[in-house]
């Protein structure tokens, strides 16, 4: 099995390029969103962590945003009890797609987290900055300040880029997309 990492800014479109490989994607995002609302453990875990911010099950967006927008150390703690249930879901994954040839990683912070093993594929979602705004800003939640907090714990994109093996140009067509993930196919496959 080869994993590929998927790296990019956050609003490059690194979950759609995932989607377009047509193999088992890991999205991480999800993962986190299903979390919140049906796994009471972490619930009452972040409760205990953060109990000014962390009221309600399932919980909503707005409290964890909240959390975050108080105080640096509440998205370390979030990241804490969120990351470790996320590496067992990682975990099951690739146990249940151990026979497939490709499966996709969409974790936003898979080099941060040392996901990642020496062997996998990173491809690097390559965006322009002006199409990525323009796109986060049409995103309903979208927070300027919680955007900040979250580009601040991820690394440089400069040095995601370089550490990718393919870059994948989205200027958010199918056909961009499609034609990096072919090319990259066929070269590794």
């Amino acid at each position: 099995m080869i994993k590929i990492g998927i790296l990019g800014d956050i609003g490059s479109g690194k979950s759609y390029v995932a989607q377009n490989f047509g193999y088992p994607v890991f999205n991480a995002d999800y993962e986190v969103v299903k979390l919140y609302q049906k796994n009471k453990k972490i619930f009452n875990k972040l409760k205990i962590k953060l109990p000014k911010y962390i009221h309600s099950f399932p919980i909503e967006k707005t409290e964890i945003s909240n959390a975050i927008l108080a105080n640096k150390n509440n998205l370390n703690k979030l990241v804490k009890i969120i990351h470790a249930e996320i590496r067992k879901k990682l975990d099951n994954f690739l146990k249940k797609n151990k026979n497939k040839k490709f499966v996709i990683l969409d974790i936003p912070l898979l080099l941060e987290n040392k996901i990642n093993k020496k062997e996998d594929v990173l491809v690097f979602v390559q965006s322009k900055k002006s199409t990525i705004l323009k796109n986060l800003k049409k995103r309903k939640n979208f927070n300027q300040k919680l955007f900040k907090k979250f580009k601040a714990i991820q690394l440089p994109i400069s040095y995601k880029k370089k550490r990718s093996h393919f870059i994948v140009k989205n200027n958010f067509t199918k056909k961009s997309v499609n034609d990096g993930i072919k090319r990259i196919l066929k070269e590794i496959g």
